[in-house]
């Protein structure tokens, strides 16, 4: 739940509300002259980038650098012609 209050009655109870705001979660919007100007919300981590979050989990082995020699034989041009004619490709 949102809560508004004015800038003054934020300065003299901002330890209060800082704490009311970390136990709670909820947010607090800060106004001034009625407009608001600033919002107390809670701290929440980031999450870790996914980029390197598996380093040294994985481990390679064989060659990964030299082309497969295998087909994989799923798109080849009579099947695709059968799937865009609505026809069972097999």
């Amino acid at each position: 739940m949102e809560r508004t209050i004015k800038a003054s009655e934020f300065k003299a109870t901002c330890l209060k509300l800082m704490d009311e705001v970390a136990e709670t979660g909820d947010e607090v919007v800060i106004t001034k002259n009625g407009n608001p100007v600033s919002r107390l919300v809670p701290y929440r981590e980031r999450p870790k980038s996914l980029f390197g979050c598996l380093q040294g989990k994985m481990k390679i082995t064989g060659d990964i650098m030299s082309p497969i020699e295998d087909e994989w034989g799923g798109w080849d041009e009579e099947r695709k012609l059968a799937l865009i004619l609505g026809e069972d490709p097999d």
